[in-house]
């Protein structure tokens, strides 16, 4: 079994679009026949889980039978990939949580392979937000995301002041999402339905939709580019597989 692999979604800032960033991830990995799993920490409602319900359980990461349910089966379950999609406010909790039960320190030691997609909002909030996530980064892949799907502006940034915080972690990565259009992205919304499955027009039971042609293709090209980000990053070779050639893009 290859090792298993953890990737981390979130910020302890709000509205930032972590669960978007989540929702391509899964797209990626599954066009990418990369088995995975997913947690959604948005509990009780979780929104991951209405986009991705087959690979996808709520789960409360601040309670102790839940962080069991996770990773006291990651050697023991046939996905090696593990997303977790951790709602507002508990990114630095869950990062202690991890280094609490040994996680961080598997992680260092080669065990596990660990991944942070730590999400920016334009405000400085979330640049304080990279100092202290730093202390947890040991052992980790780093990424930083400037994520532009909710009409994020960066421009408040002082580049300066920017790359005073970002030079100060060893190895981050920046990545960027692009804005999707906002019909677009409403449409996806109000038929959820994974992106991929939108471009491919199937509905949630693969049953054909009807979907608007020209909204299918705006979300197409925005998935493209989001995941030439991801392979630049060769993010399935982070996760440990090397699929890259089988990819099976819906369209």
């Amino acid at each position: 079994m290859a090792k298993p692999a953890v990737i981390v979604v979130g910020a302890d800032k709000g509205g930032v679009g972590k669960t978007t960033v989540s929702r391509t991830l899964l797209d990626y990995f599954n066009a990418n026949n990369v088995p995975t799993r997913a947690f959604d920490t948005e509990s009780p409602r979780g929104t991951l889980k209405r986009f991705h319900p087959d690979i996808t359980e709520i789960v409360d990461m601040t309670a102790t039978p839940d962080q069991m349910k996770i990773f006291d089966t990651l050697n023991t379950v046939s996905p090696s990939v593990t997303v977790i999609d951790v709602r507002a406010g508990l990114m630095s909790p869950s990062l202690a949580a991890l280094r609490d039960i040994g996680f961080l320190d598997a992680a260092k030691n080669g065990q596990i392979t660990f991944a942070v997609f730590h999400i920016l909002g334009s405000s400085i909030a979330s640049l304080d937000e990279i100092a202290e996530t730093a202390n947890f980064m040991g052992g980790a892949k780093y990424f930083l995301v400037k994520n532009f799907i909710n009409n994020t502006s960066f421009f408040e940034w002082d580049q300066s002041t920017y790359a005073g915080y970002f030079h100060r972690i060893k190895d981050a990565t920046e990545l960027t999402i692009p804005k999707l259009n906002e019909m677009a992205y409403e449409q996806v919304e109000v038929a959820s339905v994974p992106f991929l499955k939108f471009v491919a027009n199937k509905g949630s039971h693969d049953q054909a939709a009807n979907y608007s042609f020209v909204l299918r293709g705006y979300v197409r090209h925005w998935l493209a580019n989001v995941w030439s980000e991801y392979d630049r990053i060769k993010l399935t070779e982070i996760v440990g597989s090397s699929k890259m050639g089988a990819r099976s893009d819906e369209k």
